[in-house]
């Protein structure tokens, strides 16, 4: 699923090419979003929150998409040939230059701008971890409330209400980084700990936000990530075989896979 530099990196490349431009043409998926209203509008804004893409327009609409695990957006020059299928098209935005398709992802409505604030899942996000004013000690206020006492870390770190923007490439990488095992809970998690997770997990989305592959691991380090998807090869560090374990984080319906090293990342307890 797409991360909050991904979706940092689609609102940089999509605002130059559509804010003050009028919409000459849109549409939806067929029984979607009701896209054509938007026509003869101009775009005012496009905008991240996390991993939601916001586009709002003048007449008091936004659209919002989330991309969920298979979506994505692509801009296209006039008559520049698709890379995808049109039928997987769920939203096209037209201006006279440019087309931006969003392809496949499950969640595209176009909505009231003055309703965005108490929108059930733009309202109920946590701190941005992508914003340039992530306010770290409020994430881990919201990481420490009781019913994440017991919750493993790497769970918990997904949770989009404590914490948005942080996906399962971060969780894997940030638990390792801090020689923090995944399964661990948040409550036997040091204050110091955590809090160090969330600024780093901050800089890395901010610096890869710029554009280029995901890196994760430190300057002169072989590979740009330390575990993800790295199930079965040898640790960067000690040389031990990456582990990797599929887990359903808390509230959400998306098996994900964690990977960790056992050695660096020693369990805590007699849990296999």
């Amino acid at each position: 699923m797409p991360e909050g530099d991904t979706l940092n990196r689609i609102a940089d490349v999509l605002r130059p090419l559509l804010v003050g431009r009028e919409v000459v043409g849109a549409r939806g998926r067929p029984g979607g979003a009701q896209l054509e209203r938007v026509v003869g509008s101009r775009v005012e804004s496009v905008d991240n929150r996390a991993k939601h893409l916001l586009i709002g327009f003048d007449d008091g609409l936004t659209l919002h998409t989330h991309l969920g695990l298979h979506g994505s957006w692509h801009r296209y020059r006039r008559g520049e040939g698709w890379r995808r299928a049109p039928a997987r098209a769920v939203a096209v935005i037209e201006t006279a230059d440019w087309i931006a398709v969003c392809f496949d992802a499950p969640t595209v409505e176009l909505i009231e701008t003055r309703a965005l604030a108490i929108h059930p899942a733009l309202g109920g996000l946590g701190g941005d971890a992508g914003a340039d004013k992530f306010d770290a000690h409020r994430a881990l206020v919201a990481l420490r409330v009781p019913g994440r006492a017991r919750m493993a870390v790497g769970d918990a770190l997904l949770d989009q209400s404590a914490v948005a923007g942080l996906g399962n490439v971060y969780r894997s990488e940030l638990c390792f980084i801090e020689r923090i095992d995944p399964f661990t809970p948040v409550a036997d998690v040091p204050d110091g700990k955590l809090l160090t997770m969330l600024e780093h997990g901050a800089r890395l989305i901010r610096r890869n936000s710029a554009g280029g592959a995901r890196v994760t691991t430190a300057p002169g380090t072989a590979g740009n990530l330390y575990v993800y998807g790295r199930t079965g090869r040898p640790c960067r560090r000690c040389g031990t075989p990456i582990r990797s374990r599929v887990t359903r984080a808390h509230a959400s319906a998306n098996p994900r896979r964690v990977y960790w090293c056992p050695t660096c990342q020693p369990r805590s307890d007699a849990q296999d």
